[in-house]
């Protein structure tokens, strides 16, 4: 809905990433400048998604360049090797694009693990992951794994990133902002689909349930059952996306590179429409994720 900003920056503006389109606020300050200091205001709108997945429609093919841009292979997501491998495996069977993203989520959720001592949000290194098969990691890790899996298999798919901005509305702690914003940081994820467009999936969620609501849960305890379904097609927005394949704020200096931010907001209603005023503050650090 509109940013504002204001800081001792020499200048500042909106930049965008020449690839993914992204916008970023790009603050430069001199050398004399000690005390570096920005603030962001941005104000948003939300509103849940969900695909009735019974319910195809004329959906506007994906142009080629963008269809290229997210088939495409990246250093930390290659298409080939043993993600193909595991790629064709996993898909093995499936009759059409739906069954292979769906066919695709559930390995991720089934064979993956939340380990919350990985740093930050994770790397996403999905070969290395699949080579050593340690498939634990945090959501940049989960995610991407989906991501570059499903377009190794001819999907179209890309991670997106942003910032839980409210409690869940069903229940669960571990899904929600729990707290002070700058703490949650997460990362989803879309799959391009004939009939439905860009449809939202989220396993990495799903582990962070099973770790974080409760140690001894299980994927099969029937407080877990229900968030897988849930979170194939689905995404509840009480989070507010900064773009595909981006972070949420990269601010430069001179001298120095900043690349975190700091923020808080207060959490709103539960309801299918949110406006909320986010105030972030960038300082020196990393926020975990």
């Amino acid at each position: 809905m509109g940013n504002l900003w204001q800081g001792n920056a020499a200048s500042m503006g909106i930049a965008h990433d020449p690839v993914h389109g992204a916008q970023m606020l790009v603050a430069t300050w001199g050398a004399e400048t000690t005390a570096p200091v920005v603030e962001v205001t941005s104000r948003i709108a939300t509103r849940d998604r969900a695909i009735d997945f019974s319910q195809p429609g004329p959906v506007k093919a994906l142009d080629r360049a963008s269809f290229r841009l997210y088939t495409g292979a990246t250093e930390l997501l290659p298409t080939d090797g043993i993600v193909r491998r595991t790629a064709s495996e996993i898909t093995r069977g499936a009759r059409n694009d739906l069954d292979k993203a769906r066919a695709i989520y559930e390995w991720v959720v089934d064979h993956t693990a939340r380990n919350p001592k990985t740093r930050g949000c994770g790397v996403g290194d999905i070969r290395s992951m699949l080579a050593s098969g340690d498939l634990a990691g945090k959501r940049a890790d989960l995610n991407a794994l989906y991501v570059g899996l499903a377009r190794a298999a001819g999907l179209p798919a890309r991670d997106v990133y942003g910032i839980r901005i409210a409690d869940s509305r069903f229940g669960y702690r571990s899904l929600g902002k729990s707290g002070e914003i700058s703490k949650a940081q997460h990362c989803r994820a879309e799959v391009w689909l004939a009939g439905f467009g860009w449809v939202p999936v989220d396993p990495a969620d799903v582990r962070k349930v099973v770790l974080e609501e409760n140690p001894e849960l299980k994927l099969q305890d029937e407080v877990v059952v229900i968030v897988p379904n849930r979170l194939f097609g689905s995404w509840e927005m009480n989070w507010d996306r900064t773009g595909p394949n981006t972070g949420a704020c990269h601010v430069r200096a001179s001298a120095r590179t900043w690349s975190s931010s700091r923020g808080t907001a207060r959490a709103p209603r539960p309801s299918r429409r949110r406006a909320e005023s986010l105030d972030a503050r960038v300082r020196r650090g990393c926020p975990v994720c």
